[in-house]
């Protein structure tokens, strides 16, 4: 195949979908091929209960059956495993965004430095705080992508304009994005359900247009040479 493939290990099958259906259709047409899937985390599961470990166990098996292929991950900042690396010290920044760089930094060092493999060929990502506060990125499509969720419009864009930026809704139980939208909409919101729909609805450029540290991980994953 000609053209860059990319594996993405995703957090769980929500963020599957939303690779598969929103992320991926649109970098295609760059000749970018994502290929995102859940970590295996048992002998006969995946998806979820992300540590270290696992992550190492996944990254090395993946990126030893080719080496044309890039890795790159999409877990969410929220309840990221305490012991992944960078996260003993992400207290000492305050804007989630830096946070996010500083585990991807420390995690990058740590898989480098553990599994021996050529650096370039791994480019982690972490999402502040959650896949779902993407979502908060054009509330009047999120309104919309469910019949009924119309009556939460004005609820969800005053979230909204609450904060800076979608990535910065936040890291508190009840007060997380997919909290947010499961208090806010009727019909409730379902993951693995809404989350590739509400993404089709709204489209990739809305997202990147309002937030910009998945948008750096787009455009750099857009860039990528083959190897």
């Amino acid at each position: 195949m000609s053209g860059v493939e990319v594996v993405v290990f995703a957090e769980g099958p929500s963020d599957e979908l939303f690779l598969k259906r929103v992320v991926a259709p649109a970098l295609q047409q760059d000749q970018i091929f994502l290929k995102p899937q859940t970590l295996h985390t048992s002998r006969d599961s995946t998806g979820g209960a992300i540590n270290f470990d696992r992550l190492c166990h996944n990254v090395r098996n993946t990126l030893r059956q080719t080496s044309s292929q890039y890795l790159t991950t999409f877990f969410d900042l929220y309840a990221l495993d305490p012991g992944m690396p960078g996260m003993a010290d992400v207290h000492r920044f305050s804007d989630p965004t830096h946070k996010a760089g500083h585990v991807e930094a420390a995690l990058h060092a740590a898989l480098v430095e553990k599994l021996g493999f050529r650096g370039d060929r791994f480019i982690p990502y972490i999402q502040p705080y959650e896949l779902e506060g993407l979502f908060f990125s054009h509330t009047d499509a999120l309104s919309q992508a469910v019949p009924g969720w119309t009556a939460a419009a004005e609820a969800l864009l005053q979230v909204r304009q609450a904060f800076a930026t979608p990535e910065h809704i936040n890291d508190g139980f009840e007060t997380k994005p997919s909290a947010r939208l499961e208090k806010l909409l009727v019909p409730k919101y379902r993951k693995t359900r809404h989350a590739p729909l509400i993404g089709q609805k709204m489209g990739l450029h809305a997202i990147t247009t309002e937030c910009a540290h998945f948008s750096q991980w787009v455009e750099r994953l857009r860039s990528l040479p083959q190897i």
